[in-house]
């Protein structure tokens, strides 16, 4: 028995040390990234004040900024390629006043960020990197799947630039719905064709992933939530809950497109869940269908007398063609001032 309580003692007093530990590294590291990228952005300064003596600019090829990588890597060792030194002066030149530097990003997030060249897009990852808390792999897979595009599209330019400057602010049911969702770190293939219960599985193997993909505020409840009607038995592919909408999200799968049957379905699911489910101070749900395929007219038809929540989204398994993307982007900004 003394040795059991023994035992014990000494598995807290390991478990405590390690906690002293953990914390004492996470400590240190975010004072090691505070100081990095305090230097940086003072190298940038510098390079900044340089140029303008009236030397050489220090634009990306330019002799000065090879030079001057070559000179601060035989005496300070690495770090200092050619595109880190030039990061460093867009760093200074993006963030002119520290103030504004974030010491919640590490170097790597300002890395990231330096290179979207767009300034409204990289205001954008920025606010979502502080708010969302994304690790670096977060930030580049919502940059490459183009999110900013995505939710830009369903904007004005007045909202596009709401966009750019806040973030994604969630206060209406529109704010939480994307067309199309990316689903390609599922890793299927385009030309597999997959049943309905694959991709609900693949979903439930990368949930983590997927909520990220959703966006803030989500919470995962249930797959295959079952509904009893007449004695017949329905099942709601996935259930989340919104922290901050207060409210159930339905998700339908369709591998296939959309028709009106699916679209009554989810109408139907949203009615039980509303009467059933819904506790005080909740909500009415959100239904979202996530499809392969839809025809807007048929689904235009479909909600027309529909007073739920429904939404019709596509999916896709690859990432999307960003060029295209951000051309419909500049369209809404250049059409919204004429």
């Amino acid at each position: 028995m003394f040795k059991k309580k023994s035992d014990r003692n000494y598995e807290l007093l390991i478990g405590s040390v390690g906690m002293l530990l953990e914390r004492s590294r996470k400590e240190a590291y975010f004072q090691i990234n505070q100081i990095l990228v305090g230097t940086y952005w003072d190298i940038g300064r510098k390079i900044v004040e340089y140029e303008q003596k009236g030397e050489e600019k220090a634009e990306y090829g330019s002799k000065l900024l090879e030079k001057l990588s070559r000179d601060l890597k035989l005496r300070y060792g690495k770090g200092f390629s050619k595109s880190n030194v030039y990061l460093m002066r867009q760093f200074y030149v993006d963030h002119p006043k520290f103030q504004t530097v974030s010491g919640k990003l590490s170097w790597s997030h300002y890395s990231v960020l330096l290179r979207v060249s767009n300034r409204l897009e990289r205001s954008f990852y920025e606010k979502q990197c502080l708010e969302e808390r994304w690790s670096v792999r977060e930030l580049k897979r919502q940059k490459d799947s183009a999110l900013f595009e995505r939710i830009a599209l369903s904007k004005d330019k007045k909202g596009v630039l709401a966009l750019a400057r806040e973030g994604q602010v969630i206060e209406k049911t529109d704010d939480l719905v994307k067309d199309p969702y990316v689903l390609e770190f599922l890793g299927i293939p385009e030309d597999y064709r997959c049943s309905e219960k694959e991709l609900e599985q693949k979903i439930i193997e990368n949930l983590q992933k997927f909520l990220l993909e959703l966006g803030k505020g989500f919470t995962f409840v249930s797959r295959q939530f079952r509904i009893t009607l007449a004695g017949k038995h329905y099942y709601v592919d996935l259930v989340f809950y919104h922290r901050i909408l207060r409210c159930f999200v339905l998700i339908d799968l369709k591998i296939g497109p959309v028709d009106h049957a699916d679209i009554g379905q989810m109408n139907m699911y949203l009615n039980y869940f509303k009467a059933e489910e819904r506790s005080e101070g909740d909500k009415d749900p959100i239904g979202i269908i996530l499809s392969a395929d839809k025809d807007n007219f048929l689904v235009e038809y479909a909600l027309g007398s529909i007073s739920n929540k429904l939404f019709v989204s596509k999916y896709k398994l690859y990432l999307p063609d960003k060029k295209e993307l951000e051309e419909k982007v500049r369209k809404i900004l250049k059409t919204s001032e004429n």
